[in-house]
């Protein structure tokens, strides 16, 4: 399959480029800004599908609108029936089409363009309005907020937020090329204006408040919640941004004779993780907890694990070797602690049901071994 990509080294572009190439048999052809039109002649006539994501929405000229949306998309309409072929032509536009700005009346233009061109050939044309998209390879001042607040954020420079109130629409581009990539596959015929059914809706203040949280969570070591919907796309375009100098940061080790203590990362209802170390022969716990839970996982070593009822005194011990996996977990009620049993350090992985509250700690000594 032969795919043209106008655009290609544009945000959208960069994206569908990327996806495509992960899918066998596909051959694209890029046309970037720059590129003589007389480029495509030779490839015009074997093309199979046309992404039209070229376009201008930040000219220093205004004349520049009609240039880029309007003058590309009649050339390139002139090019596809020059070939003779019905190639369908998918065609990026924006919620700006029904406005009455210079630049949505460029892209509205456009549209028309290519619908005259579907009912002149019967072309296939799939005309998408998209509003704001945002991801990874957006460009900061130029594609979206979202761009802008991730790229300043990220380097400590300020950000303006006019109206935090004022809503903003939003698509996030692994979904647009998720459906465009669909569309391509559809086999439809004929003309259709299109929307990503994948549409997220915030305030430009929520939305700025959402990504400081995500540089703050490196102080506070408390994650948002990341792993779904617009939080979890948010939260991977903010990542994209951070300068690579930035890619690790430290956390605070707490250190004594027995090993070490480090917290990793915390949530705001679902507990912490951290793991501590253990010397040969060096004893962790010795308390009991009433509400409390945690999970023990020894990544390195040999440890033995020692349990006993604060009512009744029963008594209970295993013991786990690092090269097997296996999570033990404590019981409200049981004092508990490990004892590093092997020669070597002991290193141990742990979750706790909550973040550990000095105020509260649920946590009292007592010697599980009398």
């Amino acid at each position: 399959m032969k795919v043209l990509i106008t655009g290609a080294d544009g945000f959208v572009g960069r994206n569908l480029v990327a996806h495509l190439n992960e899918i066998p048999d596909i051959e694209i052809i890029k046309f970037c800004k720059g590129d003589l039109l007389s480029s495509l002649n030779a490839h015009m006539s074997q093309l199979d599908f046309i992404f039209h994501l070229a376009g201008v929405n930040r000219p220093q000229d205004q004349n520049e609108f009609t240039v880029g949306n309007v003058g590309l998309t009649a050339s390139l309409c002139e090019l596809a029936s020059a070939a003779g072929r019905n190639i369908p032509i998918l065609y990026t536009s924006s919620t700006q089409a029904c406005l009455d700005n210079a630049y949505g009346i460029s892209k509205n233009k456009a549209e028309r363009l290519l619908k005259e061109h579907s009912q002149s050939s019967g072309a296939t044309v799939l005309i998408y309005r998209l509003p704001n998209v945002f991801g990874k390879w957006s460009r900061p001042n130029y594609n979206s907020a979202v761009a802008t607040f991730c790229h300043n954020i990220a380097r400590d420079l300020p950000i303006t937020v006019n109206d935090p109130s004022a809503k903003i629409d939003l698509v996030y581009i692994d979904d647009v090329v998720e459906e465009f990539v669909s569309a391509m596959r559809s086999n439809m015929t004929g003309l259709h204006q299109l929307s990503i059914d994948a549409h997220y809706q915030t305030t430009v203040g929520a939305l700025a408040e959402q990504i400081q949280a995500y540089k703050d969570s490196r102080v506070t070591l408390v994650t948002e919640r990341v792993g779904a919907g617009l939080c979890r796309a948010l939260y991977s375009t903010y990542l994209s941004f951070i300068p690579s100098d930035k890619f690790s940061y430290s956390v605070k080790k707490y250190e004594d004779p027995r090993g070490v203590f480090v917290e990793v990362l915390k949530t705001k209802d679902s507990g912490q993780f951290s793991y501590f170390t253990a010397h040969p022969g060096v004893i962790r716990g010795g308390h009991y907890h009433h509400t409390k839970t945690e999970k023990f996982l020894v990544v390195k070593g040999n440890a033995c694990f020692r349990f006993r009822h604060i009512v009744t005194n029963e008594y209970y011990e295993l013991f786990t070797d690092g090269a097997v996996p296996e999570i033990v977990e404590t019981v409200p009620g049981w004092t508990h602690d490990i004892v590093n049993v092997g020669d070597d350090e002991m290193l141990v992985m742990l979750w706790a049901n909550e973040i550990f509250d000095r105020s509260r700690p649920d946590t009292y000594t007592s010697q599980t071994v009398n």
